[in-house]
């Protein structure tokens, strides 16, 4: 579809009119939403001389049957994301998943910051590196890896048993 001098104009009202992008596509047939917005936006229109809440709505076609409502509280028309749960309903307490690596407690003699690393110390990162107290675990390390004998577990787990974890915790 071109845009054709004759459309452009028509463009132009409508969207002078504060019809939507989709009511204009809808208008004009042919055209998405998105093509009208980028010709908008090529065009400069961005000022607009009435709000949508003004414009007539007879114009824009609506489907012959519209979607029932659904009778239950829970029910999934619309944006789910957005529901809101009534006052009554109580949601159940998840408890926190236990992960098979708890952190290590590393005490405070141990701990490196970034100048005391070498190739012999544990480079495995601890905390948000924004906080006063993020440092790295500095516990002697093995000499072929960059962690200790307990990151090097967490860092290189087999593909077998990650996928294997991960179908436990789903099911």
């Amino acid at each position: 579809m071109a845009w054709t001098d004759d459309r452009v104009e028509r463009l132009k009202k409508l969207w002078t009119d504060g019809l939507s992008a989709s009511q204009i596509a809808a208008e004009l047939g042919g055209v998405t939403r998105n093509a009208v917005i980028g010709k908008v936006h090529r065009l400069g229109l961005s000022g607009r001389g009435k709000t949508s809440s003004t414009v007539s709505r007879a114009r824009v076609a609506r489907p012959s049957n519209p979607r029932p409502k659904p009778n239950n509280v829970g029910g999934t028309v619309g944006n789910a994301a957005l529901k809101m749960q009534p006052d009554d309903v109580t949601l159940p307490q998840v408890a926190p998943r236990q992960s098979r690596y708890d952190e290590l407690v590393i005490p405070i003699s141990e701990r490196a910051n970034i100048m005391q690393l070498n190739e012999h110390t544990c480079r495995w990162p601890i905390g948000d590196p924004a906080d006063k107290d993020f440092h790295f675990c500095g516990r002697k390390s093995d000499g072929d890896s960059p962690y200790c004998a307990y990151h090097r577990k967490i860092a290189f787990q087999p593909a077998a048993d990650r996928r294997r974890e991960k179908k436990a915790a789903a099911g």
